[in-house]
């Protein structure tokens, strides 16, 4: 059986890196520009892909390549969604699409900028529904872009040092364990199940304690996002 898991998982691991190492990053990071665009980021599993992806990295050089157009997929997704919000954000809204996520999540995204300003943009990142929708609404708010992005960029790096870091990390040390250590495949998939639980616990956190400031409007007009 370990060994059957062993060769299985060398098979999958292998396959991923026999893909060109341009081409897979360069898909990477298209992945995770879709799942940071508006609406395209609530079907496109942009962190599925590019943990996939890391699991091939064979040296610092594919590392530093992989993690840099991860960062800048997701820089280029959110700052799509921000210019959709600034000049498309009302049809947006009210198309068939828009309608479909529902006007709760659309009000949600709203007041959550509205009372947290930066601190929305950044932590949304880390949020589903959320952080698909917040850069088109906060395209609709007076935030500048520069503002804008100068609270997501720091969340993509650490997005995307989180995935980019333990899949080449786990892949790599699978590889050296499963020459010595029969159960390594239980390790390995144990690693990734934590890693994913882990996720999932860290959103909810998020989710919970951020959850008393979305569906109350803001204090104030949306011009005090500049303060913020």
């Amino acid at each position: 059986m370990n060994e059957w898991i062993n060769d299985a998982l060398l098979w999958v691991l292998d396959l991923v890196q026999s893909v060109d190492p341009i081409a897979r990053t360069l898909l990477a990071g298209l992945g995770i520009f879709l799942e940071t665009s508006i609406l395209i980021g609530l079907v496109v599993p942009g962190d599925t892909i590019v943990l996939v992806a890391s699991t091939a990295v064979e040296n610092a050089v594919q590392y530093v390549a992989l993690l840099l157009t991860v960062i800048l997929g997701a820089l280029g997704g959110e700052s799509v969604g921000f210019a959709l919000g600034r000049f498309f954000g009302p049809r947006i809204r009210d198309s068939r699409l828009g309608q479909r996520i529902g006007a709760r999540n659309w009000q949600r995204a709203s007041n959550y900028v509205d009372r947290r300003g930066g601190i929305a943009v950044f932590v949304s990142r880390f949020l589903p529904v959320l952080h698909s929708l917040v850069p088109v609404t906060v395209g609709m708010s007076n935030m500048t872009y520069r503002r804008f992005i100068s609270w997501t960029a720091p969340a993509c790096l650490i997005w995307a040092l989180l995935y980019v870091t333990f899949g080449s990390v786990a892949a790599v040390s699978y590889r050296e364990l499963s020459r010595t250590v029969h159960f390594a495949g239980y390790l390995f998939v144990g690693a990734i199940v934590l890693f994913v639980v882990g996720v999932v616990v860290i959103k909810k956190l998020l989710e919970r304690s951020e959850a008393r400031h979305w569906d109350r409007p803001g204090d104030g007009d949306t011009t005090t996002i500049e303060d913020d």
